[in-house]
Protein backbone atom coordinates (compact mmCIF):
# COMPACT_ATOMS: atom_id res chain seq x y z
CA UNK A 1 0.00 0.00 0.00
CA UNK A 2 1.18 3.54 -0.75
CA UNK A 3 2.00 6.04 2.01
CA UNK A 4 -1.05 8.04 0.95
CA UNK A 5 -3.24 4.96 1.27
CA UNK A 6 -1.79 4.07 4.65
CA UNK A 7 -2.68 7.53 5.97
CA UNK A 8 -6.04 8.15 4.31
CA UNK A 9 -7.38 4.76 3.25
CA UNK A 10 -8.93 4.18 -0.16
CA UNK A 11 -11.43 7.05 -0.14
CA UNK A 12 -11.15 10.71 -1.10
CA UNK A 13 -9.99 12.46 2.08
CA UNK A 14 -11.23 15.88 3.10
CA UNK A 15 -8.51 17.53 5.18
CA UNK A 16 -9.34 20.55 7.34
CA UNK A 17 -6.90 23.27 8.36
CA UNK A 18 -6.12 24.24 11.94
CA UNK A 19 -4.66 27.70 11.31
CA UNK A 20 -2.56 28.69 14.30
CA UNK A 21 -2.48 32.32 15.34
CA UNK A 22 0.65 34.31 14.49
CA UNK A 23 3.59 32.79 16.32
CA UNK A 24 6.16 34.54 18.55
CA UNK A 25 8.51 36.64 16.47
CA UNK A 26 5.96 37.22 13.70
CA UNK A 27 4.73 40.82 13.29
CA UNK A 28 1.09 39.87 13.90
CA UNK A 29 1.76 37.84 17.05
CA UNK A 30 -0.59 38.73 19.91
CA UNK A 31 1.75 38.87 22.90
CA UNK A 32 -1.20 39.53 25.20
CA UNK A 33 -2.77 36.16 24.41
CA UNK A 34 0.64 34.50 24.41
CA UNK A 35 1.32 30.81 23.91
CA UNK A 36 -1.74 29.75 25.91
CA UNK A 37 -3.89 31.78 23.54
CA UNK A 38 -2.41 29.88 20.60
CA UNK A 39 -3.13 26.56 22.30
CA UNK A 40 -6.72 27.46 23.16
CA UNK A 41 -7.47 28.81 19.69
CA UNK A 42 -6.11 25.68 18.05
CA UNK A 43 -7.96 23.46 20.53
CA UNK A 44 -11.31 25.09 19.76
CA UNK A 45 -10.78 24.68 16.01
CA UNK A 46 -9.59 21.09 16.38
CA UNK A 47 -12.62 20.11 18.43
CA UNK A 48 -15.03 21.70 15.97
CA UNK A 49 -13.40 20.01 12.98
CA UNK A 50 -13.27 16.56 14.59
CA UNK A 51 -16.88 16.88 15.73
CA UNK A 52 -17.88 17.71 12.14
CA UNK A 53 -16.28 14.49 10.94
CA UNK A 54 -13.32 15.59 8.79
CA UNK A 55 -11.05 12.78 7.67
CA UNK A 56 -7.84 14.52 8.78
CA UNK A 57 -6.54 17.88 9.99
CA UNK A 58 -3.44 19.86 9.17
CA UNK A 59 -1.72 22.42 11.40
CA UNK A 60 -0.32 25.46 9.61
CA UNK A 61 1.10 28.90 10.36
CA UNK A 62 -0.84 30.85 7.72
CA UNK A 63 -0.85 34.01 9.83
CA UNK A 64 2.95 34.28 10.11
CA UNK A 65 3.00 37.09 7.58
CA UNK A 66 5.16 38.33 5.90
CA UNK A 67 6.05 34.78 4.91
CA UNK A 68 9.60 33.42 4.93
CA UNK A 69 11.50 30.66 3.15
CA UNK A 70 13.58 29.91 6.24
CA UNK A 71 11.44 30.34 9.30
CA UNK A 72 12.64 31.37 12.73
CA UNK A 73 13.47 28.37 14.91
CA UNK A 74 11.00 29.76 17.45
CA UNK A 75 8.17 29.32 14.95
CA UNK A 76 8.81 25.60 14.47
CA UNK A 77 9.41 25.10 18.20
CA UNK A 78 6.15 26.87 19.10
CA UNK A 79 4.18 24.85 16.57
CA UNK A 80 5.66 21.66 18.04
CA UNK A 81 4.71 22.79 21.55
CA UNK A 82 1.12 23.60 20.55
CA UNK A 83 0.66 20.31 18.70
CA UNK A 84 2.25 18.45 21.61
CA UNK A 85 -0.25 20.01 24.00
CA UNK A 86 -3.12 18.92 21.73
CA UNK A 87 -1.75 15.52 20.76
CA UNK A 88 -3.86 13.51 23.27
CA UNK A 89 -7.00 15.12 21.81
CA UNK A 90 -6.25 14.41 18.14
CA UNK A 91 -8.38 11.48 16.93
CA UNK A 92 -7.75 11.66 13.17
CA UNK A 93 -4.58 11.60 11.05
CA UNK A 94 -2.82 14.96 11.17
CA UNK A 95 -0.31 16.79 9.04
CA UNK A 96 1.82 19.91 9.30
CA UNK A 97 2.92 22.77 7.06
CA UNK A 98 5.44 25.44 8.09
CA UNK A 99 5.11 28.14 5.44
CA UNK A 100 7.20 28.21 3.26
CA UNK A 101 10.00 26.10 4.63
CA UNK A 102 10.17 22.44 3.54
CA UNK A 103 12.99 21.53 5.94
CA UNK A 104 11.20 22.96 8.98
CA UNK A 105 7.99 21.27 7.86
CA UNK A 106 9.73 17.89 7.72
CA UNK A 107 11.41 18.49 11.10
CA UNK A 108 8.07 19.40 12.68
CA UNK A 109 6.45 16.25 11.30
CA UNK A 110 9.22 14.08 12.71
CA UNK A 111 9.02 15.79 16.11
CA UNK A 112 5.24 15.60 16.48
CA UNK A 113 4.47 12.26 14.84
CA UNK A 114 2.53 13.82 11.96
CA UNK A 115 1.34 11.45 9.26
CA UNK A 116 1.80 13.84 6.32
CA UNK A 117 3.29 17.16 5.25
CA UNK A 118 2.34 19.78 2.66
CA UNK A 119 4.74 22.20 1.02
CA UNK A 120 6.21 23.58 -2.19
CA UNK A 121 8.94 21.02 -2.77
CA UNK A 122 9.64 21.44 -6.49
CA UNK A 123 9.82 24.15 -9.14
CA UNK A 124 11.17 27.66 -9.53
CA UNK A 125 8.98 30.68 -8.89
CA UNK A 126 8.93 34.46 -8.80
CA UNK A 127 7.02 35.22 -5.61
CA UNK A 128 6.01 37.92 -3.17
CA UNK A 129 8.85 36.64 -0.98
CA UNK A 130 11.47 36.75 -3.74
CA UNK A 131 12.99 33.96 -5.87
CA UNK A 132 11.60 30.60 -4.77
CA UNK A 133 13.74 27.52 -5.39
CA UNK A 134 12.83 24.60 -3.10
CA UNK A 135 14.82 21.36 -3.00
CA UNK A 136 12.72 18.19 -2.89
CA UNK A 137 15.79 15.98 -2.78
CA UNK A 138 17.11 17.63 0.35
CA UNK A 139 13.71 17.58 2.07
CA UNK A 140 13.02 13.91 1.38
CA UNK A 141 16.50 12.84 2.42
CA UNK A 142 16.08 14.87 5.60
CA UNK A 143 12.79 13.09 6.30
CA UNK A 144 14.48 9.73 5.97
CA UNK A 145 17.45 10.75 8.13
CA UNK A 146 15.02 11.77 10.87
CA UNK A 147 13.49 8.31 10.85
CA UNK A 148 10.19 9.51 9.41
CA UNK A 149 10.05 7.51 6.18
CA UNK A 150 6.35 6.81 6.66
CA UNK A 151 5.44 10.51 6.52
CA UNK A 152 3.51 11.13 3.29
CA UNK A 153 4.72 14.12 1.29
CA UNK A 154 2.07 16.21 -0.48
CA UNK A 155 3.60 18.44 -3.15
CA UNK A 156 1.86 21.68 -4.06
CA UNK A 157 2.74 22.15 -7.75
CA UNK A 158 1.03 25.53 -8.27
CA UNK A 159 2.43 27.83 -5.61
CA UNK A 160 0.28 30.52 -4.06
CA UNK A 161 1.57 34.12 -4.03
CA UNK A 162 3.84 33.25 -6.96
CA UNK A 163 4.19 32.60 -10.67
CA UNK A 164 6.13 29.65 -12.04
CA UNK A 165 9.23 30.57 -14.05
CA UNK A 166 8.93 27.15 -15.68
CA UNK A 167 6.74 27.91 -18.69
CA UNK A 168 5.66 24.32 -19.26
CA UNK A 169 1.91 23.83 -18.82
CA UNK A 170 0.83 22.86 -15.30
CA UNK A 171 0.03 19.23 -16.23
CA UNK A 172 3.52 18.81 -17.71
CA UNK A 173 5.14 20.25 -14.58
CA UNK A 174 3.03 17.99 -12.36
CA UNK A 175 3.83 14.87 -14.40
CA UNK A 176 7.52 15.74 -14.40
CA UNK A 177 7.54 16.33 -10.62
CA UNK A 178 6.00 12.90 -10.02
CA UNK A 179 8.70 11.25 -12.14
CA UNK A 180 11.68 13.24 -10.80
CA UNK A 181 10.72 13.85 -7.16
CA UNK A 182 8.36 10.99 -6.15
CA UNK A 183 5.63 12.79 -4.17
CA UNK A 184 2.92 10.80 -2.44
CA UNK A 185 0.27 13.19 -3.74
CA UNK A 186 0.05 16.31 -5.89
CA UNK A 187 -1.86 19.44 -4.87
CA UNK A 188 -3.35 22.06 -7.19
CA UNK A 189 -3.90 25.58 -5.82
CA UNK A 190 -5.40 28.93 -6.64
CA UNK A 191 -3.43 32.17 -6.66
CA UNK A 192 -3.66 32.87 -2.92
CA UNK A 193 -5.02 31.26 0.24
CA UNK A 194 -8.79 30.87 -0.01
CA UNK A 195 -8.96 31.20 -3.81
CA UNK A 196 -10.02 28.15 -5.76
CA UNK A 197 -7.94 26.16 -8.18
CA UNK A 198 -9.62 26.10 -11.58
CA UNK A 199 -11.58 22.91 -12.07
CA UNK A 200 -10.03 22.70 -15.53
CA UNK A 201 -6.55 22.64 -13.92
CA UNK A 202 -7.59 19.81 -11.61
CA UNK A 203 -9.01 17.89 -14.56
CA UNK A 204 -5.89 18.42 -16.66
CA UNK A 205 -3.49 17.36 -13.90
CA UNK A 206 -5.58 14.31 -13.00
CA UNK A 207 -5.72 13.27 -16.66
CA UNK A 208 -1.92 12.98 -16.87
CA UNK A 209 -1.60 11.47 -13.36
CA UNK A 210 -4.25 8.73 -13.29
CA UNK A 211 -2.46 6.68 -10.62
CA UNK A 212 -1.19 9.55 -8.40
CA UNK A 213 -3.54 11.18 -5.87
CA UNK A 214 -4.39 14.73 -7.00
CA UNK A 215 -6.05 17.02 -4.44
CA UNK A 216 -7.58 20.48 -4.57
CA UNK A 217 -5.48 22.56 -2.18
CA UNK A 218 -7.25 25.92 -1.85
CA UNK A 219 -10.60 27.62 -2.19
CA UNK A 220 -12.93 24.63 -1.91
CA UNK A 221 -16.33 25.88 -0.75
CA UNK A 222 -19.61 24.39 0.36
CA UNK A 223 -21.20 24.90 -3.06
CA UNK A 224 -18.24 23.47 -4.98
CA UNK A 225 -17.02 20.53 -2.91
CA UNK A 226 -19.25 17.97 -4.62
CA UNK A 227 -17.99 19.01 -8.06
CA UNK A 228 -14.38 19.07 -6.84
CA UNK A 229 -14.63 15.53 -5.47
CA UNK A 230 -15.94 14.27 -8.81
CA UNK A 231 -12.56 15.21 -10.31
CA UNK A 232 -10.00 15.28 -7.49
CA UNK A 233 -8.87 12.52 -5.15
CA UNK A 234 -9.60 14.68 -2.12
CA UNK A 235 -9.27 18.26 -0.95
CA UNK A 236 -7.87 20.55 1.72
CA UNK A 237 -10.20 23.19 3.14
CA UNK A 238 -9.67 26.08 5.54
CA UNK A 239 -11.25 29.46 4.84
CA UNK A 240 -14.71 28.12 3.99
CA UNK A 241 -15.02 26.67 7.49
CA UNK A 242 -14.31 29.93 9.33
CA UNK A 243 -16.74 32.44 10.79
CA UNK A 244 -18.04 34.48 7.81
CA UNK A 245 -15.71 32.49 5.54
CA UNK A 246 -12.79 34.68 6.62
CA UNK A 247 -9.42 32.89 6.74
CA UNK A 248 -8.33 34.70 9.90
CA UNK A 249 -11.44 33.93 11.95
CA UNK A 250 -11.98 30.86 14.17
CA UNK A 251 -13.67 27.76 12.78
CA UNK A 252 -17.46 28.05 12.79
CA UNK A 253 -18.78 24.67 14.02
CA UNK A 254 -22.00 25.07 12.04
CA UNK A 255 -20.14 25.83 8.79
CA UNK A 256 -17.81 22.90 9.41
CA UNK A 257 -20.73 20.52 10.01
CA UNK A 258 -22.60 21.78 6.95
CA UNK A 259 -19.48 21.27 4.81
CA UNK A 260 -19.08 17.65 5.87
CA UNK A 261 -22.83 17.02 5.51
CA UNK A 262 -22.41 18.04 1.87
CA UNK A 263 -19.35 15.82 1.52
CA UNK A 264 -21.25 12.83 2.90
CA UNK A 265 -24.15 13.53 0.53
CA UNK A 266 -21.74 13.72 -2.41
CA UNK A 267 -20.08 10.46 -1.37
CA UNK A 268 -23.46 8.76 -1.17
CA UNK A 269 -24.34 9.48 -4.76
Amino acid sequence: MTRFGKVFGDGKPVIAMVHLGALPGAPLHDAGRGIEGLVEGARADLRALQAAGFDAVMFGNENDRPYEFRVDTASTATMAYVIGRLRPEITVPFGVNVLWDPMSTVALAAATGASFVREIFTGTYASDMGPWTPDAGAAMRYRDRLGAKDVAMLYNVSAEFADSLDRRPLPDRARSAVFSSIPDAVLVSGQITGEAAALSDLEAVKKVLPTTPVLANTGVKHVTVADVLKVADGCIVGSALKVDGDTWNPVDPDRAKDFMDRVRKARGR
